[in-house]
């Protein structure tokens, strides 16, 4: 009788945190903002308007994976933006110079894990803040591809470059990317030992060197990965339009972390999921296409941005008092 008692318990609190869960929460969320902006103006929901918010921001939601993973282990990568528009112009650069097309999809990766993985040593290693570290590589980004390309356009790419132009049993291949690499990430971070790792240096990194974790190695790892997700996510934006222009998208760094914390990322670290940091993705793009339709200056879509992060760091920082009082 205790034991059945025990597992109906244990259910209805896994029921529980299903359904209070940020994913649920945000899910919910998507689907009240597309049908009350709907009743507004039929032509949010229109199937172009909704293929534009998936396909313009998939590479957000691809980013925002790699930098959960980072905010997961207790850092942070503020250098994100940069980084994604400096691999773009080198994909880009690749292309027009006559390097095979796989070459120029790859090197953004390569390259992108060889300068996180970099960032990821030295926070882990000389026990560099991460903001710190961070926001240097981000001026060093920004400052040198201003300088090197002047900021100019690159035009007459190769049409078999244009990946994200592709579509794929009438989707385009962007949305596949978004969708099967925050599947293939949820599993890999709740079943393989770098995962949970990274969870567990992430909560307490005290508790997890007890227990045999090389926190520093762990930290490095998690930047590596990051870099990997970059990587893509500039592939993904330097071939979603017909050109590529050779500097830092603007605000495009905030845009990442939002969704990363808003999808239900700690800020503090070791909490948070994959699942919610696309779906938050979702949710800030539905919502700056929404200004649009209901007359609302996107403008606003800035203090939107700083409202929805700290609400959610209010609601982190509650739910773990509420657990430190054991309630």
């Amino acid at each position: 009788m205790a034991t059945a008692a025990f597992s109906t318990s244990a259910g209805y609190r896994d029921l529980r945190r299903m359904v209070l869960g940020q994913e649920m929460v945000l899910f919910i969320a998507i689907v009240l903002l597309f049908v009350v902006v709907g009743l507004i103006n039929p032509r949010f929901v229109a199937e172009r308007n909704i293929s534009s918010i998936f396909l313009g921001n998939a590479y957000i939601a691809v980013a925002a994976i790699g930098m959960s993973m980072v905010i997961i282990s207790g850092n942070i990568d503020i250098s994100v933006g940069s980084l994604i528009g400096v691999l773009a112009t080198i994909a880009g650069t690749l292309a027009l110079n006559g390097v095979p097309i796989i070459i120029c999809w790859l090197a953004p990766l390569v390259i992108g894990i060889a300068i996180t993985s970099g960032m990821g040593a030295i926070v882990a290693y000389l026990h560099i803040p991460s903001i710190v570290v961070t926001l240097g590589m981000l001026s060093i980004l920004k400052g040198g591809l201003i300088s090197v390309t002047g900021g100019a356009w690159l035009t007459n790419l190769p049409p078999e470059f244009f990946l994200s132009q592709t579509r794929l049993f009438g989707i385009p291949t962007p949305i596949y990317f978004m969708v099967g690499l925050t599947i293939a990430a949820a599993f890999w971070m709740r079943l393989s030992a770098t995962g949970r790792a990274i969870y567990a240096v992430g909560g307490n990194v005290e508790a997890a060197r007890l227990s045999g974790i090389d926190p520093a190695a762990t930290v490095v790892k998690a930047f590596a990965i990051h870099g990997f997700f970059v990587g893509i996510a500039a592939v993904l934006f330097a071939t979603q339009l017909s050109v590529i222009q050779s500097t830092v998208p603007p605000n495009l760094e905030l845009t990442i972390i939002t969704a990363s914390v808003v999808g239900g990322v700690s800020i503090l670290g070791g909490t948070g999921t994959v699942i919610g940091s696309t779906l938050a993705a979702v949710l800030i793009a539905a919502i700056a296409s929404s200004m649009i339709f209901v007359n609302i200056s996107p403008f606003w879509m800035r203090a939107v941005q700083g409202i929805l992060i700290l609400v959610t760091v209010l609601a982190d920082l509650w739910r773990r008092q509420r657990q430190r009082m054991g309630t």
